[in-house]
Parts: structure tokens; sequence; C-alpha cells
């Protein structure tokens, strides 16, 4: 993050101060030193509402005027202002002040009379720090503003693919690394062979009849191996003679550390849709 140095000189400077020697002398180093953007006031009480209009870079701020001293504006300022930051350097003749000023909120302070290598020197660096702070703040803004539009854009995205995983699949699910399901679309449960224990919320492996305890074997192995799955076909055969085939499919979760975190997958009855395709 640079700052060039017409960055600098194009800084937007605010003289407050009730002596117009002293506001001449200022906007004349200034406009000697480059500064292009250069106002003033000798009234106190127009400081904030200029403030608020123009957003200035820096405030040089006399602290000892009359009917409104320096300390009185920066408190105003403190209620006007839509930032944190105080772009207030004062300008005093008293040494007491400064620490005072520095206390109430002032970045720096220049001393009268005015030593004017001092004075270009701390103007320079107070809006080089300045300006900075506004570069990083519109940079958070912009980071903040990125974030939520990717947000938002994942979560777009993870609705779409879960309308389509509902219109390519009969069931959804996903367990977490202990084998407990935690969403479940459809009748999977009844598709793998699971129950729920009502008293626990836990999912529990239960001996169904009919279905083909090698095929069930293989899911089981695939799942413990923490490998994925494409298409495993297992059957169930049910009291009445009817047979039922399934077809599921699924894939290990990790985290970004690599530590596992569950299992994903589709899955649909083929059988009821291989007897729609033959009777339509």
């Amino acid at each position: 993050m640079k700052l060039s140095e017409s960055d600098i000189l194009n800084a937007s400077i605010l003289i407050v101060d009730d002596q117009e020697s002293n506001v001449s002398l200022l906007e004349r180093l200034l406009g000697e030193a480059g500064y292009t953007s250069i106002a003033s006031t000798m009234k106190p009480q127009e400081v904030c509402a200029l403030h608020r209009k123009n957003r200035y870079d820096l405030i040089l701020l006399d602290l000892q005027m009359p009917e409104m001293d320096g300390f009185q504006v920066m408190e105003a300022l403190k209620t006007n202002a839509a930032e944190s930051y105080l772009p207030v350097l004062v300008l005093t003749a008293q040494p007491g002040h400064k620490l005072q000023a520095l206390q109430a909120g002032a970045k720096d302070f220049i001393s009268k009379p005015f030593d004017l290598v001092e004075v270009k020197t701390r103007i320079h660096n107070m809006l080089e720090v300045r300006l900075l702070y506004k570069k990083l703040e519109s940079y958070n803004k912009v980071l903040e503003q990125t974030v939520l539009e990717r947000t938002a854009e994942l979560r777009e995205s993870e609705a779409r693919f879960r309308s389509l995983t509902e219109l390519a699949s009969d069931w959804y699910w996903e367990q977490d690394e202990d084998g407990h399901f935690t969403k479940v679309s459809g009748p999977v449960l009844e598709m793998l062979g699971i129950q729920v224990d009502p008293l626990q919320g836990e999912a529990g492996d239960v001996r169904v009849a009919g279905w083909n305890e090698a095929e069930r074997a293989a899911l089981k192995t695939a799942i413990a191996d923490r490998q994925p799955f494409l298409d495993l076909v297992f059957s169930r055969s049910n009291p009445n003679g009817s047979q039922q085939q399934f077809r599921v499919s699924g894939e290990p979760m990790f985290s970004q550390s690599c530590r596992f975190i569950g299992y994903r997958g589709i899955g649909m009855e083929i059988t009821s849709k291989d007897s729609d395709v033959l009777t339509s």
C-alpha cells in the first residue's frame, strides 16, 4: 500500500485560526510547498459543517480562539465525524496545551511562533499517515463487501447443488465422522437399513430382513475405508416376494486441515424407475 507525492500534495486541508496573519502565512507556506487543495476559515463555529461537507484530510486548528476554542471544536468534530480518525493538527503557543490537545484527540501539534521547516515536515508526515489510514479503511470495506458477495455466491451455489441433487436422486444424506446422520432428505434411512434411536437421536445399524448382506457389506467397507463409491447397487427381497434395487453414491468429506468429518451422498430406487420405463 503506497502513496505518491502527488497523493499527499492533492490532499484537502482546512486552516482554522482567528488571526488573519496566521491564516495567510500558512496558506502561502502550503501553496509554495505544492499543496493544491487549501481552504480556511476564521470562524470555528463553521468547522463541523465544513468538514461534514468536504471530509478534509487534515485540519490545522488553532487552540486559542474567542467564542469557541480548539478544544470545543474537537469535541464537536467527534460527534460529527462518521469515522473514528480525527484528522486534527493543533496550533498552539502554550506548551501546557500540547498534552491536553493530544488527550482530546489531536494527532499532532505545531508550536507558535512557527518554525517553517517544522510546519512543513509535520503536515507532510501527518497527511501521509492520514491517507494511508483512508486507504486501509477503503481496502477493508472492499474486502468486507467481497466476503459478503462470495458468501452469497456460495450459498446460491449450494442451493443450486441441493436442488439439482434432489432432481437427480431420491435421497440426499450426510453423516458426521462418527457415522451419525446429520442431514437426510427422503427415505434414505430405510434404503440403507438404518433406524434412529428416538432416545439418543443417533443412527444405529439394524438387521432388516431381505437385504443382500454381501452388497451391504461392500457399502460398509467403502465407508469404513473412507473411500468414495459410485452407483453402488444393492437389493432387498420383500415379504410379498417383490424385489427392490437401490443405487447409492457417496464421498468422504474433509476439513481444510484434511481431517475426516463425515460422508455425503445421494441414492435412488432403480426398481420402480425401470418398471416405469418398461410400462411406458
